[in-house]
């Protein structure tokens, strides 16, 4: 729909009925202050489960896989500390990004007295979401999964169940900082872990059982088939055994680096938002501006 400057409330005049007393009713009294906001979309509590899970299983392998069963006392105590201490930031900017109220325009404030009392100026236009019944403040912009016009909404995140917008862009920002340089941490020492143990942990117990690696290749015989009967519960770097310590190290490369690589990225991008003040969202409506007149889909978005 094309918003001309001459005209005050276009999408209004077009369709007055929006301004109907049984349409458009005057917002809910506001509930006390410190009330939680918490999105009920399944798609995003899964994923905020999920999210969490990972936190913790990094949190399960790098304590009782490398860290406490490490002899270096020194090691185990500042690497525990810095991962702790990271993945407890990381959470709590979880639970703030999701728990926070990102910037919700209040619904149902379209209604003639309110915008009468916004004493516009002549020729000044208002944008008004017929989903929401509300007025839209410049760079708001329509959820369809949170149901709300957003304040400078940049995009909704389903691993914090929750728009990233005016009020807690900031937490989004700390979270995906702090999974980035814990999933950094992680990598480092599975690879330290790899280096100093891994290969010092097959030698000794191959040594302790009297069996030797060429032999064994050269006849066809697997590690796994020949130690099995040897029920090898721990070795001197692992509370476990060496192939449950593979598979828990393998499952964690692979789980760090995805995330490292997406929150890198997702943190570049928001610090470029922030420095050029532009969300995801308003970059993207720059495209549709020809020639002078702004093409907005009623709804849907806002001008920024």
């Amino acid at each position: 729909m094309m918003l001309i400057p001459t005209h005050h409330f276009r999408d209004i005049e077009r369709k007055p009925e929006y301004l109907q007393p049984e349409k458009c009713v005057p917002p809910p009294y506001p509930g006390p202050v410190g009330t939680m906001w918490f999105i009920r979309d399944g798609c995003g509590i899964a994923c905020a489960i999920v999210t969490w899970f990972l936190v913790l299983y990094a949190e399960f392998v790098v304590l009782f896989v490398m860290l406490i069963p490490s002899r270096d006392y020194v090691y185990s105590i500042i690497n525990g500390i810095v991962f702790n201490l990271l993945a407890f930031l990381a959470l709590a900017s979880h639970c703030r990004a999701m728990l926070t109220d990102p910037g919700a325009v209040p619904k149902g404030n379209a209604t003639k007295e309110f915008i009468e009392s916004l004493q516009l100026k002549p020729g000044q236009v208002v944008y008004k979401c017929p989903k929401c019944c509300s007025i839209k403040p410049d760079r708001a912009h329509h959820c369809s999964v949170c149901k709300r016009c957003i304040r400078k909404m940049d995009h909704h995140c389903p691993w914090v169940n929750n728009c990233v917008g005016e009020n807690n862009q900031k937490y989004f920002v700390l979270f995906t900082m702090y999974i980035a340089l814990i999933s950094l941490h992680a990598l480092i020492m599975v690879g330290f872990h790899f280096l100093h143990c891994f290969e010092e942990d097959w030698t000794n117990l191959l040594k302790a059982y009297g069996l030797n690696r060429e032999e064994m290749t050269e006849a066809g015989i697997s590690l796994h088939e020949k130690m099995q009967p040897l029920k090898v519960s721990s070795t001197e770097c692992s509370s476990f055994s060496p192939p449950t310590t593979v598979i828990l190290l393998i499952l964690l490369c692979f789980e760090g680096l995805l995330f490292l690589i997406f929150t890198s990225v997702m943190f570049g991008t928001q610090v470029h938002s922030i420095c050029t003040d532009e969300t995801v969202l308003c970059a993207a409506g720059r495209s549709v501006v020809q020639s002078g007149v702004l093409i907005v889909k009623t709804g849907v978005c806002s001008h920024c």
